[in-house]
């Protein structure tokens, strides 16, 4: 029987009606009053895209008519601040509880924090639910009670563990809150998601490819499970056509549940097993990875929110990244004379979407040969990308800049061109994106640069004229990441010897050409008295001799230890990370924390259009055809050799980093 409760439900990234536990567990207890509130001030410097605004801007809707059809539809609130639009809501209607599901990125950290101390101190019940993950961040731990900073520890742990996959049940009828007319509400146009005519133009294009809703999410997800989950693991080598599950935007906004996922895609797993279908079994695991990559990106930026901005390794503070603004440019422009790189950067553009192998190659082609600072690229990815969704973000880009104690080494140089011939042997994925390239031969088509003069004038191309040279030479590129890389341990060995006040040792000398890996250990304050989602982090520090120290982190729930760190490091709340400016006094470290300004989107076009006339026409922008991703922009270690990597005979590796399953 319900109860009398008045509940206001706050959707954020959770736009579905199955399995959502706050929805569930007001309709419970009562009347419902469903909001959505868009404020662009409290989104900071991580202000969605175009892309995905458009996405946004679709699935509003659909959820509205979803509640409406069960007696109580979607107010939507556009406001300067999300707190007052809450306070506002709960007087009109009376309200006594807000329900919601957790969020783990750093701007929601942080406004969470606030919101839930504020109307807490006005006697207001705040219930949070667990609704994007199957763990949440504070549940897994080593034996020593260490956060984990490796992704297969992580997931070895998991998988030791029960997984509840039974989703809250949706509810059948909803009862609206009395007053609900006096809620200053608008229309899903009135919020303001597309910006511009323009971005509206932009956008027409999407909806060919793309259907967002929770319910189209449901019939994607068993489309994927049915047919396409079988193969995954050929699709990692194919860089074009329908290759992946098409996952990911569902579920960064919520519109499918990971345990709904986990749930099939399990059952699959079951009946393979039975069956004995080895390659079945070998895609299932692939996927199964994948969704613990999601999980992970997650469990990083909770407990390390520093991420988002510095390096998980603390030696890479030290890391001379090359502040170059034109480099950057080329980049985004797909303009650096490496056909598979440009082809990845403008179908992004394009698209708002590249297959995730694409992802890999162009982030690491930026921070690997060009130098850029990752947290360059990782902004421009956020302000681009359809699916873009911070955690994966910071953790695909962290584990390519050799930022990860299991990602990349930081002296793997991987050559496009020998990745072209191996993720697009047939020059058509390159072909699509660079018109320009179109009449080059197979053979040529991935190094013209080495084409017989010859040939590039059949094929109409002039080098440096209407497609340009390389931005950098391969053995230059190679040269001066390693010089990078002995900059940064030069520097890095400097500092840990000024610690040591002039007392070198053997003892200590065996510490300093060494990885800094930070460590939180997650404890429960009071495990008699503490929710399960109360649980509060203690963080461990390294003192001057390396000897490890506690630093209780003053909390008083769950998330204050992120919250303390994030504003710790001065967020900036900018409007967009595309308008960061970048500070010619500053530091090169604190310079590679914010991306140089940019015009938009629009820039990158109107730059092509100068080389190239038009960058596709509408026949041949066919999305469906465009590369498809896995569950997220995040990369499995265990899968991550995208190509040959580039070595210079006369300079050994200065470094490598320890084995991935120590």
């Amino acid at each position: 029987m319900a109860g009398s409760e008045r509940t206001v439900v706050w959707f954020r990234r959770d736009l579905r009606i199955d399995d959502n536990p706050a929805l569930a567990a007001a309709a419970r207890d009562g009347a419902v009053l469903p909001v959505f509130i868009w404020c662009p001030a409290d989104e900071g410097q991580f202000y969605p895209g175009r892309c995905s605004r458009w996405w946004l801007k679709q699935s509003l809707p659909h959820l509205s008519k979803s509640l409406e059809s069960l007696g109580c539809p979607l107010v939507l609130i556009r406001a300067e601040s999300t707190l007052e639009a809450l306070l506002q809501c709960i007087d009109s209607v009376g309200a006594t509880r807000l329900v919601y599901n957790h969020l783990y990125d750093p701007v929601s950290l942080v406004r969470d924090d606030k919101i839930k101390k504020e109307l807490s101190a006005l006697g207001i019940s705040i219930q949070s639910f667990n609704g994007d993950l199957l763990f949440e961040p504070w549940e897994i731990y080593d034996d020593s009670g260490h956060a984990f900073t490796t992704f297969n520890m992580y997931w070895e742990k998991c998988m030791e563990l029960p997984i509840d996959i039974s989703p809250s049940l949706a509810p059948w009828k909803l009862v609206p809150v009395p007053g609900v007319e006096s809620v200053c509400s608008c229309s899903v146009d009135d919020l303001g998601l597309e910006s511009s005519k323009d971005e509206e133009s932009s956008n027409a294009l999407l909806r060919r490819a793309w259907s967002p809703g929770w319910r189209n999410a449901e019939k994607m997800l068993e489309e994927f499970v049915c047919h396409g989950l079988l193969e995954y693991s050929k699709h990692g080598m194919k860089v074009e056509g329908a290759t992946t599950s098409l996952l990911s935007p569902y579920l960064h906004f919520g519109e499918v549940s990971v345990r709904k996922v986990y749930q099939l895609v399990r059952m699959q797993q079951i009946k393979c097993e039975n069956e004995g279908t080895s390659e079945a079994e070998e895609s299932v695991h692939f996927f199964m990875q994948s969704i613990g990559l999601r999980e992970y990106s997650r469990y990083l930026c909770f407990n390390f929110p520093f991420t988002y901005e510095k390096s998980l390794l603390g030696n890479l503070k030290h890391y001379p990244w090359k502040v170059d603004e034109e480099r950057f440019k080329s980049w985004r422009q797909g303009m650096t004379g490496y056909p598979l790189v440009d082809a990845g950067m403008r179908e992004l553009w394009a698209t708002g979407w590249t297959h995730n192998r694409i992802r890999v190659i162009i982030s690491s082609f930026a921070v690997k040969f060009l130098l850029i600072p990752w947290t360059w690229g990782m902004k421009y990815f956020w302000d681009v990308l359809l699916d873009a969704d911070l955690e994966s973000d910071i953790l695909g880009w962290q584990y390519i800049s050799g930022s990860l104690p299991d990602g990349h080494e930081l002296s793997r140089l991987d050559n496009p061109e020998v990745q072209g011939q191996k993720y697009d042997p047939d020059g058509v994925y390159v072909r699509t994106w660079i018109p320009e390239l179109a009449r080059m031969p197979t053979e040529w088509i991935h190094h013209p640069w080495d084409a017989p003069s010859c040939i590039l004038e059949v094929a109409g191309v002039e080098l440096g004229f209407n497609y340009p040279k390389p931005i950098v030479e391969l053995h230059n590129a190679r040269e001066c990441l390693d010089d990078a890389i002995s900059t940064m341990w030069q520097l890095d060995t400097a500092e840990k010897l000024a610690e040591l006040d002039g007392e070198v040792v053997e003892d200590n000398l065996s510490n300093i050409k060494t990885f800094d890996i930070p460590k939180v250990v997650l404890r429960e304050t009071s495990p008699c008295s503490l929710p399960v989602d109360q649980r509060v982090p203690y963080a461990i520090a390294s003192s001057k001799d390396h000897n490890l120290k506690s630093m209780e982190l003053k909390a008083s729930n769950r998330s204050s230890i992120c919250v303390d760190m994030i504003r710790s490091s001065k967020m900036e709340a900018t409007s967009s990370v595309a308008n960061s400016p970048v500070s010619r006094k500053r530091s090169c470290c604190e310079t590679a924390c914010h991306v140089p300004s940019y015009s938009s989107s629009a820039e990158v076009h109107s730059q092509i259009q100068d080389h190239v006339g038009s960058l596709v026409g509408p026949s041949r922008y066919v999305l469906q055809e465009a590369g498809r991703n896995c569950v997220d922009e995040v990369e499995d270690s265990s899968t991550a050799d995208s190509g040959s990597s580039i070595s210079r005979p006369t300079k050994s590796r200065i470094v490598a980093l320890p084995d991935k399953e120590s």
